[in-house]
């Protein structure tokens, strides 16, 4: 005979699953209010710095040389003769429906640009990531169980590396070896000019893009222009990882009950990987969500060494420029960028741990 739940328990588990998902309405309308603030604030930054930094956007629109009638009315024009506040509504008006004005240097809509320049960024910093996760951990956990073995000190090494030596330089040694000397790699930019527009740009990803459109040969081309630069992004993003895991693995190798997993006879794989590593996988998601931010905004000398056209020589042009409409712009992404790698992470460390969701 089927058991039937009586009246009162109907109505308990009702409630209960009433109550959960009212916590989840509440948590889910806290997370998108700290979302909408963080990316508010994040504007209120950006058009401020616009306002007060030594660059007139006007005269780098009409000249240096030009009238003063010319000047008031092109101030004008641009909207710059409002009051602050009035300005500043209008900025959040513009950036919320996808405006961000025209850029000087290459006469179209910045909105436009950075749509055609973050793909390579990311495609490269991705790839870096993936490069710095799948060496770098690994290495942190090697580092940590064999402490003060000659095979710590070159882990630290190389990690001390990553701190030091300097990204142009790097990038400038590597085109020497691995492009002009070994010829292993293809040289500057994201593709040889003879493939250059054969793909429809379907997501702006090259590797993407040449597969959807069935282009192995210009696949393969991509990533051979792609492997050295995301390569020296990814072992700077190693060093940091690498250092923060064996950090992480030091403590979590000293706690009580991994000493009492080892006196119990479990098996050292068993000990290092599930004991000792998997607590430390919820700290290793802020690393790493930290480090890929980084890569994103912090590529800037990598993409000028490789003639990249990514964000980061897109905003370096642009403030050569005194391109103001492409400054602001680039340095929104960069801004949204990070919020949403924090915020992404947040989630994760809330889905790993229980203990986050109280």
């Amino acid at each position: 005979m089927a058991f039937e739940p009586s009246p009162a328990e109907t109505r308990l588990h009702a409630g209960a699953v009433a109550g959960h998902a009212a916590r989840g309405a509440a948590s889910l309308l806290r997370f998108l209010l700290v979302l909408a603030l963080t990316f508010l604030g994040l504007m209120a930054i950006t058009f401020f710095i616009g306002r007060v930094i030594p660059i007139d956007p006007v005269l780098a629109v009409v000249g240096d040389r030009a009238t003063q009638e010319a000047y008031e009315a092109a101030r004008e024009r641009m909207g710059l003769d409002r009051p602050l506040v009035v300005q500043f509504l209008s900025y959040v008006g513009d950036v919320l429906r996808g405006q961000l004005g025209n850029s000087i240097s290459t006469g179209r809509s910045v909105a436009e640009d950075l749509g055609r320049v973050f793909p390579a960024t990311l495609e490269m910093a991705t790839l870096g990531i993936i490069i710095g996760v799948a060496l770098g951990v690994p290495m942190g956990v090697i580092a940590a169980t064999r402490q003060g073995s000659w095979v710590d000190q070159v882990i630290r090494v190389l990690g001390l590396l990553g701190y030091s030596v300097p990204a142009f330089w790097l990038g400038l040694v590597g085109l020497a070896v691995f492009y002009a000397g070994l010829g292993w790699v293809a040289g500057p930019g994201r593709i040889d000019i003879f493939y250059d527009g054969l793909v429809d740009p379907v997501t702006g990803l090259y590797l993407v893009d040449s597969l959807i459109a069935g282009e192995p040969e210009i696949f393969w081309n991509a990533v051979s222009h792609l492997l050295l630069p995301a390569s020296i992004l990814g072992f700077f993003s190693l060093a940091y990882i690498a250092r923060m895991t064996r950090s992480f693995m030091l403590d979590q190798l000293g706690q009580e009950y991994v000493t009492t997993a080892r006196v119990k006879g479990v098996a050292e794989r068993r000990v290092i990987w599930r004991h000792a590593f998997y607590p430390i996988r919820i700290q290793l998601i802020t690393v790493i969500g930290l480090s890929y931010a980084g890569l994103l905004e912090g590529s800037v000398m990598i993409e000028t060494v490789f003639s990249w056209p990514g964000i980061g020589n897109y905003l370096t042009t642009a403030l050569l420029n005194a391109d103001m409409n492409a400054v602001l712009g680039a340095t929104l992404v960069i801004g949204s960028v990070f919020i949403l790698v924090n915020k992404i992470s947040d989630v994760l460390y809330r889905v790993l741990d229980p203990r986050a969701r109280r």
